[in-house]
């Protein structure tokens, strides 16, 4: 088995993303040609310190772009090639930024929202509403959702953790509307001999029917049928979140906002709100699924910034 189809076949194993197997695939791949197509059997650490000092260096790259790539390589050797690796030496490292997080204001969000509308305006409103990270939403299934209990669940989220967060009551009603017209075409596909999505780790082996399940369907499912890259099965996947950040940046430029507005600052606001209403870090940790109480804290720093709501003397002339 060539040397990248055992990076593919440990990943899955592992149960990692499509995503992280192809950016995974994709450094290893980068890193073999920077070293003219060496084998990494016969590399080690010089020759990773190498290439993470020239992705900062002579690609400036971005902290998270390197520490990705060194992820990537990590993982090759110690799970791959199975060779437990020593210290990287003298590496140079990009440095991270020290930035607050954009947060836009209660009218801003509202302004923003109100130049969206259909499926895209309900994500972002989850977005805003429940705290959730851009792939949280889309990767929303709608076993997830408990009406009732006016609670959502973030199932394998960032670090494979689950969670839960609130359902706003004012969404039920068009979430209950737009789930309806997801499953027409849920029926409509398994007329036709589909309607089966991908299901996470070895489920669609132990449960052979839920992948047909309306609970397992995805929220937001795409529009068009599409084959399975590593099962060649045709199925209907999510939608492209590529779409919805679309979406967003030209409802903020309709919005007039001159910030800059991405899908995850949503989440942002959502955290930032939250704590000028009031609301116990450690229960908006436990809503964003920060695993240190630290990362939370960044937020604290956004409200009243500018002096940190101290007066400044101009203002008492």
């Amino acid at each position: 088995m060539k040397l990248l189809d055992q990076v593919r076949d440990v990943i899955r194993k592992k149960h990692y993303s499509i995503r992280t197997e192809q950016a995974y695939v994709d450094w290893i791949r980068r890193y073999i040609l920077f070293h003219k197509k060496r084998h990494p059997k016969d590399m080690g650490e010089k020759e990773i310190s190498q290439y993470i000092s020239f992705l900062a260096t002579a690609k400036n790259v971005a902290a998270s772009t390197q520490n990705q790539a060194l992820n990537a390589l990590v993982f090759l050797y110690k799970q791959v090639l199975h060779i437990e690796l020593g210290e990287f030496g003298q590496t140079e490292r990009a440095k991270k930024p020290e930035r607050l997080p954009t947060v836009m204001t209660k009218k801003e969000v509202g302004r923003v929202l109100a130049s969206m509308s259909g499926m895209h305006q309900l994500m972002a409103k989850l977005l805003y509403g429940c705290g959730l990270r851009l792939m949280e939403c889309v990767r929303l299934r709608v076993k997830d959702m408990e009406f009732e209990q006016n609670q959502l669940f973030v199932r394998d989220g960032k670090g494979m953790k689950d969670r839960s967060t609130m359902l706003p009551v004012q969404l039920k009603p068009p979430l209950l509307e737009h789930l309806g017209r997801v499953k027409i075409m849920h029926e409509q596909d398994l007329k036709k001999g589909f309607g089966e999505v991908y299901l996470p780790y070895a489920l669609s082996r132990k449960y052979p029917n839920a992948a047909r399940e309306w609970g397992w369907q995805y929220v937001f499912p795409s529009q068009q049928l599409s084959r399975d890259p590593r099962s060649n099965k045709i199925r209907r996947h999510h939608i492209n979140e590529s779409s919805l950040q679309r979406a967003v940046q030209k409802a903020v430029r309709d919005a007039g906002l001159s910030k800059p507005v991405s899908p995850h600052t949503f989440r942002h606001s959502f955290a930032t709100h939250l704590l000028e209403a009031g609301y116990d870090i450690r229960t908006v940790q436990e809503l964003l699924g920060h695993k240190d109480v630290s990362t939370t804290m960044i937020y604290t720093h956004v409200i009243n910034k500018g002096g940190m709501g101290v007066q400044s003397p101009l203002d008492t002339l």
